[in-house]
């Protein structure tokens, strides 16, 4: 095994440092590493899955917060339950380790924990390097991360990975440098330095705190999100356009956006029509900070007439009433703005909307996707100034870091549990392991100000009073509940001196939306995952940006649900139900997902929402249906397929993978009333073949040979190994079995021609039209997922391939079925013995780890 492994980091070495193109384990390969998301990388992760590999560890870093310690507090439960030590050595340089973070780590009973007290200023610490064993083989990672939120997930950040032996002359010297610094008369144990490190701690704090220069307060300017919607928006404006709308996801400034877009087209008079009092209030202020004396503002509400200003915010709850609303001039104003726009359908809406006659709409919603049948899009003529989704959000920086786990729920006995038994919800096991849980992961800042949603009303009283007696403070609030109760409840939460605050607020789904409150740190999910919407307006709450918090921790208990699924698709926003796309961000979210943000499952977490994805229907024609009215609403016509990947919207694959269609013209023929196109049998036969061979783009000729037939070219097939394999796909040649009699009239060619069959019709405008919008799709995903063929293959490592497609793609003659290959059959012209493998992996195996499959001779 050792020599193996010599040989393994010898090849290593030469691809990182003599020529990237020899082949060796990556693995064994130096590597540098950085904050990358976008390619999947992160200091983070990097260090996670040496963690998870690993018999022991060294780490040696200059400063550790809580914001670096909370993303690996799932990791770290697991290396303690495997009885994996490690020693954590830091110091107190610049008192800038977080006594929290430390006193965390302290818990850890695999972990040994000491901190260097530097002489004085004059003496540094700033070691960043983590020193992962495993047998004879060592891993490093040194340069310049320490264990901070950014440096680990954001910052530019510059570390080279290495793999040595330990006779190895750089880990030798590394280790005996920690040596050194471990056993050094300045380094002290956790018990020792932790009672005056938290003292001398404090005492900085404030010095820096009086050494701040206090600055002029800055005058507010739109962010990047508000300042391409006011482009947008004047653009639509000057188009004589009188609706536009704006899709913002939660906690992104929408009502700051649409202050500055006023101060942009500075109407005389202006509504701002919200559907609680504490949001119109809210919403005020936040005109009157960017307006100033500029303009007057007043409230409308049940208890509040102050109507005679500029801009006036009303509530729907006092506007609706038919004896109010009359009471105005349908022309007073001449912008109204409607918060929350998904709710226009009420008959309370309509009515305002009816009689109301102001020279512009604008509708704001974080959701305007509804489950009912009320077309949010056409109220606002399908004019959408701009949309920013969560991603996109975490993109710009605009929400608060999210550290999500999904945990697994409280299991009895280790036995699956009844979630619609409510004496299981409320069950004092329950309410035990919903607190060890919560106390665990934590929060950032000072004290916990929690949101718990839960299944029921019944269940969050219960849930309040069993926590309440265990000595925490928590209030249970339902929509019965008024509004002085639900705002008095929110300031007991986030208030730092009342004496009656409270931990956490219960509740089941009054604060989905429509409520801001930024000081949330903690976010718990009691409830299994209906709908991805919903999922983001919980996740939601957390997100809005304050002052003394640098992240929020989103804890969701997760039980044996079937929508389980949802899960991912709300975190990842990947709306196309690509199961692959939905496995993948289970296991690799947390590389991928923008800023500071993390994703985390525990094993049965993962397990069970896997399980949920393999028995979901993806290609079930409810989903497409909801899609394809989505994106239909969204556009206001009929979308193209190139439309459903634009707007990102469900993967044109699973209409053709549906076995009732085959076609997106099938769909549209069966569920479009206004969707006139009718073909004939020969010529949906032919779409349907295009569709369900071609159009996933796995291979470039066929659709390049294609499209020169229907623009009536001269078609060159390859002149290889390919040749005649190609020309049996266009002629009906390659299927065997029962398979030939499907398409058995789709011949494209004859006598190396164009067939009379294809070519009469392509006579049909509406026909040549749709086989040319299908290769216009399938030649994007060649290039977006097949493009970059792995060596002189035609295959991408990691894509999903079907037998017929190995067939296909292997150059062979004809698709053999299944019994027939997998190392049964060997072509004699390819030269391909195909080898498929029913790959169970074991449970140690860290699935995130991409890798090429070797044969050991």
């Amino acid at each position: 095994m050792l020599g193996m492994n010599y040989q393994n980091i010898q090849s290593g070495l030469s691809t990182a440092f003599l020529d990237k193109n020899i082949s060796s384990n990556v693995l064994y390969r130096p590597q540098f590493i950085s904050n990358d998301y976008k390619n999947g990388r992160k200091v983070l992760s990097t260090i996670e899955d040496e963690l998870l590999h690993c018999d022991s560890f060294l780490i040696s870093v200059a400063f550790i917060t809580m914001g670096g310690i909370t993303p690996l507090l799932q990791t770290l439960r697991t290396l303690e339950d495997k009885g994996i030590k490690g020693k954590i050595l830091t110091t107190d340089y610049l008192a800038f380790s977080d006594p929290k973070a430390l006193d965390k780590l302290a818990t850890f009973s695999n972990i040994e924990l000491k901190m260097y007290l530097v002489p004085d200023s004059k003496n540094g610490f700033h070691t960043k390097g983590y020193i992962f064993q495993s047998n004879e083989i060592y891993k490093i990672l040194i340069g310049s991360s320490n264990m901070t939120n950014t440096a680990l997930t954001t910052n530019r950040e510059w570390n080279t990975k290495i793999v040595s032996t330990k006779s190895g002359e750089f880990v030798s010297e590394m280790l005996d440098e920690f040596e050194v610094l471990w056993n050094h008369p300045n380094t002290y144990s956790y018990n020792a330095f932790i009672g005056a490190y938290r003292v001398h701690y404090e005492e900085y704090k404030k010095v820096k705190q009086k050494e701040e220069i206090k600055l002029p307060s800055k005058q507010l300017i739109p962010n990047s999100m508000q300042q391409a919607f006011i482009s947008s928006l004047r653009n639509i404006r000057n188009s004589n356009e009188s609706k536009a709308l704006l899709i913002s996801a939660t906690g992104t400034g929408k009502t700051y956006a649409s202050a500055f877009a006023l101060q942009d087209q500075n109407p005389k008079k202006a509504l701002f029509l919200v559907h609680r009092e504490q949001i119109a209030k809210q919403a005020l202020q936040s005109y009157k900070n960017v307006f100033k004396d500029t303009k007057t503002f007043g409230l409308l509400s049940g208890n509040s007439k102050d109507i005679n200003v500029d801009y006036l915010f009303a509530t729907m709850q006092t506007m609706s009433k038919k004896e109010v609303y009359s009471s105005f001039d349908p022309n007073t104003f001449d912008t109204i703005i409607i918060d929350e726009a998904h709710r226009i359908g009420a008959k309370s809406y309509q009515e305002i909307m009816d009689y109301f006659k102001p020279k512009f709409w604008l509708g704001m919603s974080a959701s305007p996707e509804r489950t009912d049948d009320f077309d949010v899009y056409a109220a606002f003529d399908h004019n959408i100034a701009y949309e920013i989704r969560l991603q996109q959000a975490l993109e710009e920086n605009l929400l608060c870091p999210f550290h999500y786990f999904g945990i697994t729920d409280f299991l009895t006995d280790g036995n699956e549990t009844d979630f619609t038994d409510f004496n299981y919800l409320t069950s004092n096991q329950r309410v035990d392991y919903i607190i060890k849980q919560t106390n665990y992961y934590g929060y950032s800042g000072e004290r916990v100000k929690g949101l718990m949603f839960c299944s029921s009303k019944k269940e969050a009283a219960a849930l309040s009073e069993r926590l309440n007696l265990r000595g925490y403070r928590t209030l249970a609030l339902s929509g019965e509940d008024s509004q002085e109760k639900r705002e008095d409840a929110i300031d007991r939460l986030v208030s730092d001196t009342r004496s009656d605050y409270l931990q956490y607020i219960l509740t089941v789904d009054i604060f989905n939306e429509g409520v801001d409150i930024p000081e949330i740190n903690q976010v718990v999910l009691l409830r299994p995952t209906q709908s991805p919407i919903v999922f983001v307006q919980q996740l939601g709450r957390g997100l809005r940006k304050s002052q003394d918090k640098e992240y929020v921790v989103i804890l969701d208990f997760i039980g044996n649900y079937k929508n389980n699924f949802m899960i991912p698709i709300a975190l990842s926003g990947d709306r196309s139900y690509n199961k692959d796309n939905i496995r993948r961000y289970v296991l690799e979210g947390e590389r991928i997902i923008p800023g500071s943000s993390t994703i985390h499952f525990d094993e049965i977490s993962k397990k069970q929402i896997f399980a949920s994805i393999d028995t979901a229907n993806f290609a079930d024609i409810k989903l497409i249906k909801d899609s394809y009215k989505n994106l239909k609403n969204k556009l206001g016509r009929i979308p193209t397929l190139m439309d459903f990947e634009a707007y990102g919207e469900i993967d044109v694959q699973r209409i053709f993978d549906n076995k009732s269609l085959g076609s997106y013209y099938a769909f549209l023929k069966k569920y479009e009333k206004d969707y006139k196109v009718r073909l004939n049998e020969l010529e949906e036969s032919f779409i349907k073949f295009i569709c369900t061979k071609l159009a996933n783009g796995k291979r470039k000729i066929e659709i390049e040979i294609l499209n020169d037939l229907i623009d009536d070219k001269d078609y060159i097939f390859p002149n290889d190994i390919s040749q005649t394999n190609v020309f049996n796909i266009f002629t009906n040649e390659f299927p065997t079995g029962s398979g030939k009699n499907t398409f058995k009239d789709c011949i494209f060619i004859e006598n190396k021609k164009i067939s009379k069959p294809f070519k009469t019709c392509l006579e049909n405008d509406e026909f040549k039209s749709m086989v040319k919008e299908i290769i216009e799709y399938a030649l994007d995903q060649y290039n977006k997922h097949y493009k970059n063929t792995y060596k002189d293959t035609n295959f991408v490592l990691y894509q999903k391939y079907t037998y017929e497609d190995a067939c296909r793609l292997l150059n062979w003659q004809h698709n053999e079925v299944p019994l027939n290959i997998g190392g049964y059959k060997y072509d004699q012209t390819t030269k391909t013995f195909p080898v498929f493998i029913n790959y169970d992996k074991a449970n140690d195996i860290q699935d995130t780890i991409k890798y090429e499959d070797l044969f050991y001779q």
